[in-house]
């Protein structure tokens, strides 16, 4: 690859990996799979590898998590809670293996090494600290550095002891592990999901980690969550180790739970048949394993190891790979979106692979189809990884049945008004345009009530459908007329199941104004757009009268975004959901305050150019949350243009002739934290 293609290659990972971190760790709402993350980021490294100098200091690479949610408060490691490398081979272990006597030295060899072999369990990493024996906050990973403190949701986890058991506690006592949802709570889960129509989760691992990351800990306490010890972070007094495995037996003895499975080897084949043995027996446990840690039982080698900034010298993570399986492609059916997108997706005979029963897996569009040329009747390899998709690999072309023909993409939407879908030439997409199709409506009525938007619990895909199907939703103000004998009548609604949906429906009545605005499903408007929004009319009658002039005029919104939400208010067919709204006393006037810093209030940032670290919107949202504006535009007031690649050459040239100070993405980070812009 030429230099410069390197670069551009570089800079496309950097954003995809990032974005991928942000959607996961923030939003808990992942867009790619494992598998698909880690062949990203191990192209990355191979290249950085290959040329150094386009590591970054802000590269994914150096990365060890990501940023913590706004809606819990930061805590500080102490001690940074790092994450492992990767091994995905029994060659890339003894590699690790071999770079480990390399730097101990001091004729160091292989036969030296003790080993700790322990599963690697799927759930979300967590750190608990004792004083005095007490336990007193307990916080997740976050980037490493920096956390949430979920302290009153961890206490509802009843594996974490409250007080540790026995005497002579170190004054300060932090403990690492991971949160885990046991496959039978898990299952129990997503019966009572079912059972109140409200989306169903896709694995133990994200269920943990949405349900110890609530703002209620009694929906906590709900999920039966559990956790294993496996690590020491802060110590502070108390007895001195020598080894990994005498740790591990002092949790135990301190009433904290530390796996079973947890074995101390003097090998490497001992190392290879334990990660031998859990690859094929994993799904035997009552929780849910990727791999396995592979880490030096020797404390006194560890120190002497050290770590990088993004994992320790000492550990490293066999993954398993990626579980196949081969069953029927029963059909290929099209959804329809909200926005009137149709998406094929594949209706499988239901099949156990990575950790869960898969009957669906999506195909994405007409073209996905094609090439790979599968077809209704085949036998399909399906590939899973703890994913929350599921991905169709290929068929199985021995065994196709005799007069198979290709799937052919339909030419009307499945809704009952069938009408036709169209598909833009140069486009890859295929979308129904009729403005009453009712699955657009439906879908939109499940927007309205998902997670950023009106966050109404309970009310999820499949309740919506009965609801529509009854004909008691026409559109998402229906919802607020809901009452309790409308829901007693349909299966899985009782008295408790119905006052809870109902109490959230009307909970969902004070969401802040920008959730509102999302949750109308405005083109084009996203967060950022939706909060400067909401900050500078205060009110959505404000909005709805502002000409599209006005709208555009505000700093971060631009002519796009303008002339889209001034058509959504003027369009006659949207006019009965907002009476809906107004008549059921949805409050159209409540702006949240931002909880960060306000390091940048009265500030003008104007970004162009690509990030690596940042998508435009999540640069947007950072500056607007912390108080500050930006602009489409450069002017005498702006604080400061932060540059990414190919900016805008009108605008940096603007930003030189006015004296304006030009960033860098480090600059740009710097300038998030202190409100201050870098000198230097």
């Amino acid at each position: 690859m030429k230099s410069s293609a390197v670069k551009d290659r570089v800079a496309a990972l950097h954003a995809r990996i990032e974005e991928a971190n942000y959607r996961y760790h923030v939003l808990d709402e992942p867009t790619i799979t494992d598998a698909e993350y880690d062949r990203l980021m191990r192209e990355l490294e191979a290249l950085e590898a290959e040329h150094p100098e386009l590591r970054t200091p802000d590269s994914p690479t150096r990365r060890v998590g990501a940023v913590p949610s706004r809606e819990f408060a930061e805590v500080r490691h102490e001690v940074p809670m790092l994450s492992l490398a990767n091994a995905f081979s029994g060659e890339e272990v003894a590699d690790f293996a071999r770079r480990i006597v390399e730097r101990l030295g001091r004729a160091t060899t292989a036969d030296d090494l003790e080993f700790s072999v322990e599963p690697k369990f799927d759930g979300l990493a967590i750190s608990l600290r004792y004083e005095n024996g007490v336990f007193m906050r307990g916080a997740t990973r976050g980037d490493g550095e920096r956390g949430e403190d979920v302290t009153p949701n961890l206490r509802t986890v009843r594996s974490v002891p409250l007080h540790l058991r026995g005497k002579g506690w170190p004054r300060v006592l932090e403990v690492r592990g991971e949160v885990y949802m046991p496959v039978a709570a898990f299952d129990a889960l997503n019966k009572r999901q079912a059972e109140a129509g409200d989306r169903l989760f896709a694995n133990p691992r994200n269920s943990a980690a949405g349900s110890l990351r609530q703002k209620d800990p009694r929906i906590t306490a709900s999920r039966e969550l559990s956790m294993w010890c496996y690590q020491l972070g802060e110590v502070e007094g108390g007895p001195q180790f020598t080894s990994h495995h005498a740790t591990l037996d002092t949790l135990r003895e301190l009433g904290l739970p530390v796996n079973p499975e947890i074995r101390t080897v003097d090998t490497l084949d001992a190392v290879y048949e334990y990660c031998r043995r859990w690859e094929h027996e994993r799904h035997a446990l009552p929780y849910e394993i990727d791999g396995v840690v592979v880490k030096i039982d020797d404390l006194a080698q560890r120190d002497a190891l050290g770590a990088t900034s993004h994992a320790p010298r000492w550990a490293i993570a066999y993954k398993f790979p990626p579980e196949e399986r081969i069953t029927t492609l029963r059909d290929i059916m099209v959804s329809i979106g909200r926005t009137g997108k149709a998406t094929p997706f594949a209706m499988l005979e239901p099949v156990f692979v990575g950790g869960s029963t898969v009957g669906l897996a999506t195909l994405h569009n007409e073209d996905q189809v094609r090439l790979k040329d599968v077809r209704p009747g085949d036998k399909v390899v399906v590939r899973k990884a703890g994913d929350v998709i599921p991905e169709v690999v290929k068929p199985v072309l021995a065994e196709r049945p005799k007069g198979s023909k290709p799937w052919v993409f339909p030419k009307v939407c499945p809704c009952p008004l069938q009408s036709p879908l169209t598909r833009a030439e140069g486009e890859s997409d295929t979308f129904c345009t009729h403005p009453d199709c009712p699955n657009q409506r439906d879908q939109r009525i499940i927007h309205f009530a998902s997670r950023g938007a009106m966050d109404i619990e309970g009310l999820g895909e499949r309740t919506v459908f009965l609801f529509s199907n009854a004909g008691l939703v026409h559109d998402a103000g229906d919802i607020y007329s809901l009452r309790k004998e409308d829901l007693l009548g349909f299966e899985g609604f009782g008295e408790i199941s119905a006052n809870n949906l109902l109490s959230a429906i009307e909970a969902s009545k004070q969401q802040p104004l920008a959730n509102l605005l999302i949750a109308l499903g405005i083109k084009h408007l996203g967060g950022a757009g939706a909060t400067l929004l909401a900050r500078t009319f205060g009110h959505l009658d404000s909005i709805a009268q502002a000409s599209e002039a006005d709208l555009a005029a505000v700093p971060g919104i631009g002519p796009t975004i303008a002339a889209s939400v001034h058509r959504w208010f003027h369009d006659p067919r949207n006019q009965p959901l907002l009476e809906k709204l107004r008549a059921a006393g949805v409050d159209l006037g409540r702006v949240e305050v931002s909880r960060v810093p306000q390091v940048l209030a009265g500030k003008s940032v104007v970004v162009t150019g690509t990030l690596d670290g940042f998508s435009r919107e999540a640069a947007e949202e950072a500056i607007v949350a912390r108080g500050g504006k930006s602009p489409g535009s450069v002017s005498k007031k702006t604080t400061a243009v932060v540059v990414g690649r190919e900016p805008g050459a009108a605008k940096l040239t603007k930003a030189e002739e006015l004296g304006v100070p030009i960033l860098d993405e480090t600059g740009f980070v710097k300038l998030l934290e202190t409100g201050e812009v870098p000198v230097g």
